[in-house]
């Protein structure tokens, strides 16, 4: 009987068919609020051994390479979408929140696990896996639902997901090794753990941040597709190179992201479409995967105690921590308590789920699933509340319209010069004025303008209205004067 190709081709279209109705079913579900990876996580259910699809898989050490993996993408990806202005701004509150706030997470979330039922190491590991949060799973019901927020909010939340999973590893890995060992977990010990591995973590995503901004600076390669292989080499490196020294890989992959992101990128947008695009597939292959691992069947013996626990950290934990972190920094309470409520959980308990499973945990079986309840229940409450809260909380912000064509300037070479995109609101000053009235200085220029759905070349009598966007090209030196003008540019 021949088995190849055969077996490779049912493996393809198993795969396309639940990537597709992954994507399809999102698209349906998004108007609802609830978070789009709910619906990957609910596919892999019913493709599974108990679902309709049958598929029976259990491999949890594939899966477990599987989510590590997606979580370096998704991680790096972060890192190079976020901007150094916003690192800047909320550096120290994200650094204390991601570290202090997820530690006492994890302690108030095994203490409630401990009121449960569970034995002390069970509880706190329990604690451990569900402390770190998902941004991306807020800004995609905030992107659906058209909401802006506050900058400084909006910067907490991206910039703590990124910094706050790499404790939330950290405590796992030396919990989970502990009970293997039959042994309790020394606080000293863990802190001096935390220590070893940010400072090496963090190191290393400097280093190799760094080494590949360097090079793509004099990098001059003639196929455009080789890019991104170099950027995902970088990120991959930047996760082993430390992890093989014990120290944070997930802290360095992020931190590499920053750095390369915020430098010179031969075609770049090219570039971070591609990253874009690996990481939403990496989260949909990560839920999907889980979904396959989860039985239903095991579900309804921990679901009081996983509805409680998930009660406990989205109404208790979760919003006591974020107050103490942030308060000192002068959020405000209504700052601090959004930040509280819409720290979503999604890709880094998963995969955590799997690791004590890996080890032979004693309990660890019942451990997964309640991290199961905990992970659906803390989308779905604060997920599908997050416009609500936004409202509720004055947090919203009004955004301009996203323009329906973009002007991007890729270059082979770093260039003296900057694009940048501005949108004409009503209140400024270029509103109804013609472009030769404008006081532009002599190495600018209106190099497009986008209204509604029509592109127009400035000339010096076209008028700037209300809703347009225009593209300016300036050089560095005149930039202030173009930003007195139009203000601040959309991408930032």
């Amino acid at each position: 009987m021949q088995v190849e190709p055969l077996a490779t081709a049912v493996l393809f279209t198993t795969f396309a068919a639940l990537v597709v109705a992954s994507v399809v079913f999102s698209r349906a579900f998004e108007r609802t609020g609830i978070p789009v990876a709910l619906v990957f996580l609910a596919i892999g259910m019913l493709a599974g051994s108990e679902g309709v699809g049958g598929i029976a898989f259990d491999d949890y050490s594939f899966a477990f390479r599987i989510g590590t993996a997606a979580l370096v993408l998704i991680l790096f990806d972060g890192g190079l979408n976020t901007p150094r202005a916003a690192l800047q701004r909320v550096v120290a509150p994200t650094s204390v929140l991601a570290t202090v706030g997820v530690a006492g997470t994890a302690a108030l979330t095994g203490a409630g696990a401990r009121l449960l039922g569970f034995d002390w190491p069970q509880a706190m590991l329990l604690g451990a896996i569900v402390s770190s949060t998902d941004a991306a799973a807020v800004f995609s019901v905030l992107r659906v639902n058209g909401i802006g927020l506050r900058r400084r909010v909006g910067s907490t939340l991206e910039v703590e997901s990124g910094l706050n999973d790499p404790m939330a590893v950290i405590l796992t890995l030396a919990l989970t090794a502990a009970l293997v060992r039959g042994e309790r977990p020394s606080i000293p010990g863990l802190a001096l753990d935390v220590i070893v591995e940010f400072a090496i973590g963090g190191a290393f995503g400097l280093l190799v941040g760094w080494s590949a901004r360097k090079a793509l600076g004099w990098l001059r390669l003639r196929a455009l597709g080789l890019y991104p292989v170099i950027t995902l080499a970088v990120a991959l490196l930047s996760f082993g190179l430390p992890t093989l020294l014990h120290g944070s890989g997930f802290l360095a992959v992020y931190v590499a992201g920053i750095v390369v992101g915020n430098g010179y990128v031969p075609y770049r947008a090219g570039v971070l479409r591609t990253h874009d695009a690996m990481a939403w597939l990496s989260q949909i292959v990560m839920f999907l995967v889980f979904g396959l691992l989860v039985f239903p069947s095991q579900l309804p013996a921990v679901a009081i105690p996983g509805l409680l626990l998930a009660a406990i950290l989205a109404f208790v934990a979760r919003p006591l921590l974020t107050l103490a972190c942030l308060l000192p920094f002068r959020y405000s309470l209504r700052e601090a308590g959004y930040v509280g409520w819409v720290g979503l959980r999604g890709a880094v308990p998963i995969v955590l789920s799997i690791y004590p499973v890996l080890e032979g945990v004693p309990g660890a079986h019942v451990i997964f699933n309640v991290v199961f309840f905990v992970v659906v229940v803390n989308a779905i409450l604060p997920g599908a509340t997050v416009p609500w809260a936004t409202k509720l909380f004055g947090m919203e912000v009004d955004e301009p319209p996203r323009p329906h064509a973009v002007l991007e300037l890729e270059s082979m070479a770093p260039i003296k010069g900057e694009l940048m995109a501005f949108y004409v609101d009503e209140a400024l000053a270029v509103a109804g004025a013609p472009l030769a009235d404008l006081p532009f200085p002599d190495g600018a220029a209106a190099a497009l303008l986008i209204r509604g759905d029509e592109m127009i070349a400035p000339k010096g009598t076209t008028v700037l209205m209300p809703g347009d966007y225009v593209y300016v090209f300036a050089k560095e030196e005149d930039r202030h004067f173009v930003l007195l003008m139009f203000g601040r540019p959309e991408e930032e």
